[in-house]
């Protein structure tokens, strides 16, 4: 009986919180609910304010209207919750790095800040300018968040989404998105700044202070909401294959430390090798593959397709040296497989496969990528072309309808190419020329 009251004194409790974030998306002052969530505080865990979070979304409110109302959510629960005391956890673990990551980015922003504040206190135009450079340098280093933004995004989110924990993590990634559109605007304000005292004042209070506001309240959810529901939720091996992968999306600020060992993992920090974390798409392990390497039945082993065979080796590297990147997303819009591109365009690691294609999206693509999945699968249309301008480089991206030979729908297929260099050739080649790099093995 003990188990049943505790589960409904929680459902009460998860009740009061919701009835709370309700009456302050309605647009009731913060001051008006603090000390209603002052006497909740005893009782508060950071799993119940992101269960909290979850049921208001699978109830209908807006994932849109849940992250406009975030930073709010973010100092309430820090008031309620306090400061989390950092677990203890062994170095390298991948919390570890997140935590660090962190730290250094704490570091960063209260750089930057002193940085603006001694360009408002500049005497001169020429000290101006020269605190504005120094401004612009240290705020550059804060585009590495996006490293760690991906990793979360990318690994960590589909570990907690096996445990149901799927809301709190679509509202987070939409953070993620506002942050980097601010840090972007940052970087054009303080590189259009001329050193003139009131443009500076202006510039530094709409677009500078708000990118490193935005920064400090994501590690603020992280601290305090993420990273102890990923404790208690995740197991040491999903830690384990966080570790694994990580190095194919980068460290932000700071490298892991040496310690952590993913179980069953051989020597080696997970940061030691670019190539540490990379899987092969056909394990030569795999129950289907035959000896020597071949896959599938028939004379002459190999996988049998129509216009010939290929072996679990060449096939892996026709796959990996090929000059775009495939994703295929299967009838149930699950990520079954993608390929090994040595430069891939947009990193994938085995976290996403098994994963809703829909939960691999930032929140404001996921209405474009239902509209396509949906006519895919209705047959209404076979396939949807974009290009993009991404770092400085122009990238292609085509999705593809799979039918069988019944017309029955099997899957999506996405094809992404860097055609940055194709888009500049002109002219004609005719004479053999090798580039240099050109298929030097990897």
């Amino acid at each position: 009986m003990t188990g049943v009251g505790e589960q409904n004194g929680r459902r009460a409790h998860l009740e009061t919180l919701k009835r709370i974030i309700r009456r302050l998306h309605a647009g009731a002052e913060p001051d008006e609910v603090r000390e209603e969530l002052r006497a909740l505080v005893r009782e508060t865990t950071a799993d119940d304010i992101a269960a909290m979070e979850q049921e208001l979304i699978a109830e209908g409110m807006a994932v849109e209207e849940i992250q406009s109302m975030c930073d709010l959510h973010s100092s309430l629960a820090r008031e309620l919750l306090g400061e989390a005391p950092a677990p203890c956890l062994p170095p390298g673990h991948p919390l570890d790095t997140f935590r660090r990551e962190n730290e250094a980015l704490r570091d960063r922003v209260a750089g930057v800040r002193r940085l603006m504040a001694a360009v408002l206190a500049a005497e001169t135009p020429s000290e101006r300018a020269g605190r504005i450079q120094s401004g612009r340098e240290a705020a550059g280093g804060l585009l590495e968040v996006d490293r760690h933004y991906q990793r979360k995004e990318q690994l960590l989110f589909p570990m907690l989404e096996r445990h149901g924990f799927t809301g709190p993590s679509t509202v987070m990634w939409g953070k993620h998105d506002e942050a980097r559109r601010l840090l972007k605007g940052m970087l054009q304000a303080l590189a259009g700044m001329t050193g003139l005292p009131g443009e500076d004042r202006g510039t530094i209070a709409g677009m500078v202070e708000p990118a490193l506001r935005a920064v400090e309240e994501m590690i603020s959810k992280e601290e305090q909401i993420l990273f102890p529901v990923s404790l208690e939720k995740l197991s040491a091996d999903e830690w384990g294959e966080i570790w694994e992968q990580s190095p194919e999306y980068g460290w932000c600020l700071v490298a892991p430390r040496e310690g952590y060992r993913a179980p069953g993992a051989a020597a080696g920090a997970a940061g030691s090798s670019p190539e540490a974390g990379r899987t092969s798409p056909v394990d030569a392990g795999d129950s289907d593959v035959g000896p020597g390497g071949s896959v599938g039945e028939g004379g002459g082993g190999g996988l049998a397709l129509d216009t010939g065979r290929l072996s679990a080796e060449q096939l892996r590297e026709i796959l990996a040296v090929l000059p775009v990147d495939f994703t295929f997303v299967d009838a149930e819009d699950r990520v079954a497989f993608f390929s090994p591109g040595r430069e891939r365009v947009f990193p994938r690691s085995k976290a996403v496969l098994g994963r809703k294609v829909q939960q691999c999206h930032p929140p404001k693509s996921i209405a474009v990528v239902e509209r396509i999945l949906a006519d895919f699968r209705s047959g209404r249309q076979s396939s949807a072309e974009f290009w993009i301008e991404l770092a400085g480089r122009f990238v292609h991206i085509r999705y593809y309808a799979m039918r069988g030979s019944q017309g029955e729908y099997l899957g999506t297929l996405e094809v992404t190419q860097d055609a940055t260099r194709l888009r500049g050739l002109t002219g004609e080649r005719r004479l053999l020329h090798y580039e240099q790099g050109d298929f030097t093995g990897r």
